[in-house]
């Protein structure tokens, strides 16, 4: 938490994580509070928030407004959309940003029961906010019931792009039908096997962790096999020195027909600017893997490989497209060839859920126990 001029501002990455690495790409997707939420009981009948938001917009693209969820008891009361605030708008022809100031968002919450409560104010996925106020008619008091500490870290698929609400994002839907405490560290664009986010993940509390890679390895056209590889051991060696016994799953990425086949680099489709639906596309040639260039379909082999040569008995590999496969993007294409919608980011919380239960959760080792039942 920062504090600044109107109240506290979040951020998903630790300051000495900022200072090191400053790119403009992860600094915005790290102040958008993706799975962050403000937890409590109380016997409070009138509770209000006083939210500062901070949207990025782009130039021609219709991007929808990010929403407040609040739950009670575990059961949805009020899905408040964000109004007012700042906009950092990008051109995205020029690269220029203009900054256009705004006024506080207020979310009010009125005739709750007078009993005792369990509240959840989950805080938008896709938009910064700074917290300025929050008041009710009684005391807040601090969650004390323990839940299993669950570290995740992904790509924007995970941070909930194309997900209208942040309990609708698929870790949320899964950390909820799991009974799990979800820190998401989701970052759109940044899931690049960097060190620094490893030693985030070595040195955060944690019972269960996941880690979601390869999709914005392809679509920056980072890395190579022999790269790749290497980078993705040292990652998990670093999260190892802080928890080397903690279930660890490794996750491939989901479907996603532009890049199964075809290096990046990943962009924008031109013809898709001004329509309200950006696509995006893959720049380079279909079935080219020379060289140790990297596709959805060759990093699934790799990360698999990884897990098996490891003498881990608390690792586990799952392969994303039992979450999100070839026969899934028929009946639920991603709009905009990317990223999931609403309902599929739902298919694969719930999907992700029923598998972690499962006593088998990688077909061939035989007898091993869950990622979930380890903890």
């Amino acid at each position: 938490m920062e504090r600044t001029e109107r109240g506290l501002r979040l951020h998903r990455l630790p300051a000495w994580v900022r200072r090191q690495f400053a790119d403009g790409q992860l600094m915005a997707m790290q102040a958008q509070p993706s799975g962050v939420r403000l937890a409590f009981t109380t016997t409070a009948t009138r509770i209000d928030l006083v939210t500062h938001p901070v949207r990025l917009a782009y130039r021609g693209l219709d991007r929808p407004r990010g929403n407040i969820d609040v739950c009670i008891d575990g059961e949805l009361v009020l899905r408040d959309p964000l109004t007012d605030g700042d906009v950092n708008e990008v051109d995205l022809q020029t690269g220029q940003t203009t900054h256009q100031p705004g006024q506080p968002h207020h979310t009010h919450l009125r005739g709750l029961s007078a009993g005792d409560k369990r509240v959840e104010i989950w805080l938008p996925h896709n938009e910064s906010v700074d917290l300025v106020d929050l008041s009710a008619d009684a005391q807040l008091h601090p969650l004390t019931t323990p839940a299993l500490r669950w570290v995740h870290h992904g790509s924007s698929i995970s941070q909930g792009s194309n997900a209208a609400a942040p309990t609708q994002i698929w870790p949320v839907v899964a950390a909820q039908q799991l009974g799990l405490n979800l820190r998401n560290l989701g970052f759109g664009g940044s899931a690049l096997v960097d060190p620094f986010m490893a030693r985030v993940i070595r040195d955060s509390p944690a019972d269960l962790i996941s880690v979601k890679l390869g999709i914005n390895v392809v679509n920056l056209d980072g890395m190579r096999s022999r790269t790749f590889v290497p980078a993705v051991h040292g990652f998990l060696d670093t999260i190892r020195e802080g928890h080397p016994d903690v279930p660890l799953l490794v996750m491939s990425p989901i479907y996603c027909g532009i890049h199964e086949n075809t290096p990046g680099p990943g962009a924008i489709d031109p013809a898709s600017l001004g329509t309200g639906q950006v696509r995006f596309l893959a720049t380079g040639r279909e079935g080219d893997t020379e060289l140790g260039r990297l596709t959805l379909s060759v990093i699934r082999k790799l990360l698999e490989d990884v897990v098996k040569s490891r003498s881990d008995r608390n690792l586990h590999y799952l392969d994303g497209t039992q979450l999100y496969g070839e026969k899934d993007a028929v009946q639920l294409p991603l709009p905009d060839a990317l990223h999931p919608d609403v309902a599929t980011h739902r298919l694969i919380g719930e999907r992700f859920a029923k598998h972690v239960r499962s006593e088998r959760p990688d077909g061939s080792q035989e007898g091993q126990r869950s990622w979930l039942a380890q903890a």
